[in-house]
Order: C-alpha cells, then structure tokens, then sequence
C-alpha cells in the first residue's frame, strides 16, 4: 500500500506478478477504457493523482510506481537492456490485471518507458501521449538530429554524470531547502516554472525520496573515460538504462501499427530542452564544467528537436502526431496546467 496519502477516489494496491511486486494507483470503473499512467525520474505515481481524477468516468486510470521507484519492489534496473525492465514489467502488470489494449501516458523517463513498450508490445497499445519527453535516443551524449554519440564510449551521459551531491541527499531523504541541490530545491526549480508552488508539495517530495538509491539503483554506475568529461555509463540503474549506450527508441517513426501521438510540452521545460540544464554539452558551453571541447564534438543535445524529428518521419511513414506547446510551463505541464493539459488529452483520447 501507498506510504504516501491518497486523494479521494484514489485506490492503492500492491501487484504480485512474475516479476515484481509493483505499487500501483487505480481510480475510474473497474470496466473502463484503461488509461496507463507512467512517471518520470525522480517521482512516482503519486504525480499523477489529480490528472487520474480529472478523467471522464468512462475511464480506468492505472498508475504504477515502476522499478526503482516508489512503492514497489526494490529490485535493480538492468541498464544493458535500455528500457526493456520497465517494458517487460509493464507487461506483466497487464497480463495480470487482464486489461485490454491501454491508452499510455509517459511523463520525462516514462516516456523513453512507453516508447519501448509501443516497440515491444504495440498489440497493447490503443495510443501514446509523451509528456516533456526524454529524447528517443536518450538522454545525454549525442548531437544533432540524427542523436550521433559524441563518442563511441557514450561518455557524458549516464550515472557517472549525475549531480553527486544531489544523490547524497537523496539517499539521506533530505527535505531542506538550506542548498540548491536538495531534493525540495530540485522539485522547485527544474520541475515547475517558478513561482509555481504544488499544493501537494510535501507529498510530491515524499514519494520522490521513495526512489532507490546506489551504485546499482539511481543514478547507477559509471566507467572511467579518457574522453571529456571523463564519464561514460556503467551497466545499472536507470540514468544509464536511459542513455544513448543502451537506450535507442527513434524506431517508433518506423512502427507498423500507426499508433495516435500527442506531445505536450512545457515552453519553459529546463529539464528536456535543446539546451537542457542537465545536460552536460549545455552545462559546459555555459562554462558550469570545465574542459568543455566544443560545439563540433560535444554540443548541447537538441532533444526538442531530435523528438520532432522522429516524429516528423512517423508521420512521413503514414503515422499521426500532434505536438502542443503549454505557455508558461516547465517540466510538469500536467501539474502546472492541468486544465489546458486535460483538455487537450481527453481530446486526444475521443479522438483516438
């Protein structure tokens, strides 16, 4: 059951499948048209809440805290298999519950977590809508938008380049807002547009520091590189389940079944941007880490960019997508602008 507190109308249980006990939130009738909500890094199925309970009664809303986060069992990302754990988990949670193909919502890393499960499994799938999305070809690492490694090792890209200090409190379970890089801090500045404040604030921060932490959990391991900045991935965890090495999902614009897209994105997102602030060929243009070796060999990665690209051939290959642009939003959309942002997913959903 949910260690964080439920809004009313929401249900919590616990999942047994073959292979993980997963956490998951349920609202709507059990008989509904299912609606599979999936978070992002640093978050859990708690940030889903008030969209599951926004939706029309015609609707069954299942969120589940996916491994490594959340609730659910405490089992590690295998990083060599890219997004493939989660896929994998997501389907067996769905063979349990019994559920019909499924509307899929992916937020951030849950995003790169859909795309994979429409490559594998695209029998399960009626649609998918990519919230603040983390590039199809991972996060970090690669240029242009073709997603090009920067370098063969993958360096600059996965745990190794993940702030340490910020995984220090994490661990820590840190709830202060005494530096910049404690997990309060981060929810502010990178997940909302300020002044945005979430009214479930502390239950945002509490089911964040759920997510489990280690060399073989968040953010993962890392290899020594001599390439800059010194860091390529390791094999474990999810920052490196979702790096160029191991994660490449540019093969949905070649999907046989042309699943509905929609895409919405904040116009103020500092997390997934073409000059994203976690990104390390934008943080060292900007001079935050030094050595950088310039925008012909590791230029900031243009991740709007390289995802409306390979949405633009889905659609060149017969495929449909709607991107949709929310004015003054970061990284959460969903939270920031929940009534732009459900008017414009139930459309989607009718529609579809």
């Amino acid at each position: 059951m949910s260690t964080v507190p439920t809004l009313n109308g929401i249900t919590s249980k616990m999942i047994q499948t073959g292979r993980i006990e997963t956490h998951v939130l349920f609202s709507g009738a059990d008989d509904g048209i299912p609606v599979v909500f999936i978070h992002g890094n640093f978050s859990s199925s708690t940030y889903w809440e008030e969209s599951m309970l926004s939706m029309p009664p015609e609707y069954r809303c299942i969120a589940p805290d996916m491994r490594g986060y959340g609730d659910s069992e405490d089992l590690p990302v295998d990083a060599t298999r890219g997004a493939r754990d989660w896929s994998d988990d997501l389907k067996a949670l769905s063979d349990k519950l019994g559920e019909k193909p499924a509307h899929l919502v992916g937020w951030s890393l849950g995003a790169a977590m859909i795309m994979q499960f429409a490559l594998d499994y695209p029998e399960s799938v009626l649609s998918l809508t990519f919230v603040s999305p983390v590039s199809p070809y991972g996060f970090g690492g690669t240029k242009g938008i073709e997603g090009i490694s920067c370098y063969d090792d993958c360096a600059g890209s996965g745990g190794g380049v993940v702030n340490p200090e910020f995984v220090r409190r994490l661990k820590e379970g840190d709830r202060s807002t005494e530096d910049p890089n404690s997990p309060l801090n981060v929810i502010r500045s990178f997940f909302f547009k300020a002044p945005y404040t979430a009214s479930r604030e502390n239950d945002f921060l509490s089911s964040s520091l759920l997510e489990k932490a280690g060399d073989d959990r968040y953010p993962g391991d890392m290899t020594a590189s001599e390439n800059w900045p010194n860091a390529a991935p390791g094999v474990w965890g999810p920052i490196n389940a979702t790096c160029p090495k191991y994660f490449n999902a540019s093969a949905i614009a070649e999907m046989k079944k042309k699943l509905p897209v929609l895409w919405v994105r904040g116009d103020a997102d500092l997390i997934v941007s073409d000059n994203s602030m976690f990104d390390f060929g934008a943080l060292g243009k900007l001079e935050y880490v030094p050595g950088w070796p310039g925008d012909e060999i590791f230029p900031p990665q243009p991740m709007v960019s390289q995802m409306r690209a390979v949405l633009d051939k889905y659609k060149k290959n017969g495929g449909v997508y709607k991107e949709i642009v929310v004015a003054d939003a970061g990284h959460s959309p969903h939270i920031e602008k929940p009534e732009q942002f459900m008017e414009a997913f139930v459309s989607f959903l009718k529609r579809s």
